[in-house]
């Protein structure tokens, strides 16, 4: 007798995705997992638990565990091809190599929202980027004003950062409390923000430049934008050159992770096709119930050229950046020893309360008073359904610095680890208390008044 045919829900249970299947790893490992990275606040909560691991492996009274850090990340590797040959410690190729992917990412971001998001728009993206002028300025004069001039004044640009992963996490954590304009005006000026702190990172904390390099970089990048003109959509084609790139641009003595951004905003943010082409396609492929190999291998090309080739570089690698790039960063780089006094070294020095005064103090009231000053002169307008309280609120939730941070306080004190711990303990310290502080405000500034409970009216019936 033959088999009865299978529903669609029973060929997904029994396969061919194992993740669907009832086995036990797959129901109470695999699944899980699956669902968690899909939560909002994921890459947060991955990002803060690297950061924490990061600091017991420093910090527990354990022999041998925090030198043993130093060693592990201080660990030279290097590549050789012929008579070339690079070198850099394992930390150096997390910051200088594997952070080029998360910058690669807020190059997408920024050419998408340049093409089809808010920035596209000059009256709606008004606001958000005189709110992060205001966010990165006042915050940096703070810096100067307290750590004063000389090598501690050279970290200005540390507290002008703010982390779109914890920044967006922790408004993922308030839910449905915070206005989806709030929540919008905050994204679009933590990515003005991240524009504000590339360009401070090539103009002021690049190296001595090696100008023929720089030639090299530019010119592989005129041989991309040609290529893009040219409608060559090889995809490996641009893996090379983006290597080579990213190559040049180490060598050239502006940091590396640039290149990623560069790359980023060159790539194309709208579809190659219409999605009427492969509409059309399908329908007459499928006209016979079959599908052949060739037919297959079409219609995939025709579905992935109607999305633009940022927009699936963006989910593909955003997922990557979060979940892998970004905490292994925190984890290269947020170690740092608290005891034996450090702690309250780090707490008195200029440079640590420089970073707090800057990233808990002068970013709210740099927004707040650039958005201030931007309705009253009627250059911009309020989001919907936004108070100034909520708009405080952000501001200080954008004082979480964090990641960018860590990476500006590594280029500002390349010679001298000490006035590197005590920024770094400043900026754990002040991001904590920033999110903290949003928090609070945003709660307070969201609560709805209680409507007062009226006496029913009593009818006379007489």
């Amino acid at each position: 007798m033959p088999d009865s045919p299978r529903s669609p829900d029973d060929l997904w249970r029994q396969g061919p995705v194992w993740t669907a299947s009832e086995k036990p790893l797959a129901k109470y490992v695999a699944r899980p997992i699956r669902e968690f990275l899909h939560v909002e606040s994921a890459g947060s909560i991955l990002l803060l638990t690297a950061t924490v691991i990061a600091l017991l492996w420093v910090n527990l009274p354990v022999t041998g565990w925090a030198s043993g850090y130093d060693h592990f990340w201080h660990t030279p590797i290097g590549l050789d091809v012929g008579s070339w040959r690079i070198e850099e410690s394992l930390q150096h190729w997390v910051n200088d190599g594997l952070m080029t992917i998360f910058f690669f990412v807020v190059g997408l971001e920024i050419k998408y929202e340049l093409v089809h998001g808010d920035l596209r728009d000059p009256r709606t993206a008004a606001l958000p980027i005189i709110a992060a002028v205001g966010g990165m300025a006042v915050p940096a004069l703070l810096f100067v004003a307290i750590a004063g001039g000389g090598e501690a004044g050279a970290g200005w640009g540390i507290p002008m950062a703010t982390d779109i992963a914890f920044a967006v996490g922790v408004l993922g954590v308030l839910g449905r409390r915070i206005p989806s304009a709030a929540r919008l005006f905050l994204l679009t000026l933590a990515i003005v923000d991240d524009i504000g702190a590339i360009i401070v990172i090539a103009v002021f904390y690049t190296a001595d430049l090696a100008w023929g390099w720089l030639g090299i970089a530019v010119g592989l990048l005129a041989v991309m934008a040609v290529l893009r003109a040219a409608r060559v959509w090889a995809i490996p084609v641009y893996w090379v050159l983006g290597l080579a790139i990213w190559f040049a641009v180490l060598e050239s003595g502006v940091h590396a992770t640039l290149a990623g951004v560069a790359i980023g905003l060159m790539t194309p943010a709208v579809a190659l096709l219409r999605p009427e082409v492969a509409k059309e396609f399908a329908t007459g492929a499928l006209q016979d119930n079959d599908l052949d190999a060739e037919e297959l291998h079409r219609m995939r090309f025709l579905l992935a050229e109607s999305v633009p080739i940022a927009e699936r570089l963006q989910s593909r690698l955003h997922p990557v950046s979060s979940y892998v790039v970004l905490p292994v960063f925190a984890l290269a780089n947020a170690g740092v020893a608290l005891g034996d006094g450090a702690l309250g070294d780090a707490l008195s020095s200029t440079v640590a309360l420089g970073i707090g005064a800057g990233l808990v103090l002068g970013k709210p009231l740099g927004i707040a008073l650039a958005c201030f000053i931007a309705i009253r002169l009627g250059v911009a307008r309020m989001p919907d359904d936004t108070n100034w309280g909520q708009v405080i609120g952000v501001g200080a939730v954008a004082g979480i610095g964090f990641t960018v941070s860590l990476f500006i306080a590594g280029l500002s004190y390349p010679d001298s680890a000490a006035l590197t711990d005590d920024a770094k303990v400043g900026i754990l310290l002040a991001s904590v208390l920033a999110a903290v502080v949003g928090v609070v405000v945003l709660l307070l500034a969201s609560r709805r008044p209680e409507v007062a409970e009226q006496p029913a009216e009593v009818v006379d019936q007489s």
